[in-house]
């Protein structure tokens, strides 16, 4: 099973961290060791300090092995990121200033990601005016979306959850407010809101005597919703001349 790109981000970060703050330790005693050790009170007469070849050999090579360590875990999470597994459900995903598009194999489209749970999912990427960039901070994952260009991520939903998609490239007036859900579904509720065709915006007329005006408005969808709900007003009038 394909290690999950989230739990390989912060693993990294963990270390990262970890190396940073022993280093921080080591490096804070060793700075007030030497501080009381070779103080002026303590040391009157100034004498000469010869070249160490053990201690060089050490700060040399240990800080090469962390560097090689930090690196290899960086490189198989970064190696994972790209490699994209052959059964990742495909969604194409369109930025523009300043929203989100998504559409599916099957033609449905929606403002708002809907994705199976534990599924791999893979999202080609698209901009039709500036440079974008799609990131999911809860799943640790983000790539540009560049004019003219297809980008791809991956990543496997992990729970049912609703969860922010934004905007990680300025890209003007209204950047901060670029940002939709991920809902992610039981199998049986994705494949019934998959299934369920976009519903179009198409007014129809009547005979003389009467028109009826019924216009429906396709996928309106709001966070954490499971289904696409057509909305929908109807407006008869009746007219009779009585005028002899």
């Amino acid at each position: 099973m394909r290690e999950n790109i989230g739990v390989q981000v912060d693993q990294t970060m963990m270390l990262i961290m970890g190396v940073c703050f022993l280093l921080l330790g080591i490096i804070s005693v060793a700075m007030f060791y030497f501080l009381y050790k070779y103080s002026a009170k303590r040391n009157t007469k100034t004498e000469d300090i010869h070249g160490n070849t053990p201690l060089e050999i050490i700060w040399t090579v240990v800080p090469l092995i962390l560097v090689l360590v930090l690196f290899f875990y960086g490189w198989k999470g970064f190696e994972n990121m790209r490699d994209i597994p052959d059964d990742a459900f495909p969604v194409k995903i369109t930025g523009q200033m300043w929203k989100w598009g998504f559409e599916y194999e099957n033609g449905k489209k929606s403002d708002t990601l809907f994705v199976p749970i534990d599924q791999a999912i893979r999202l080609n990427i698209y901009s039709i005016d500036v440079n974008h960039s799609v990131y999911i901070p809860a799943y640790r994952v983000k790539e540009d979306a560049v004019p003219g260009r297809e980008n791809r991520l991956w990543f496997e939903t992990t729970g049912l959850d609703t969860l922010v998609i934004t905007c990680a490239e300025y890209c003007g007036l209204d950047h901060s407010v670029m940002l939709t859900y991920m809902v992610v579904l039981p199998e049986d509720k994705f494949q019934e809101w998959y299934n369920t065709p976009n519903v179009e915006t198409t007014p129809t007329t009547t005979d003389t005597t009467g028109t009826k005006d019924t216009t429906t408005q396709s996928d309106t969808t709001s966070p954490g919703g499971d289904t696409t709900k057509p909305q929908g007003t109807t407006d008869t009038t009746n007219k009779k001349d009585t005028t002899r």
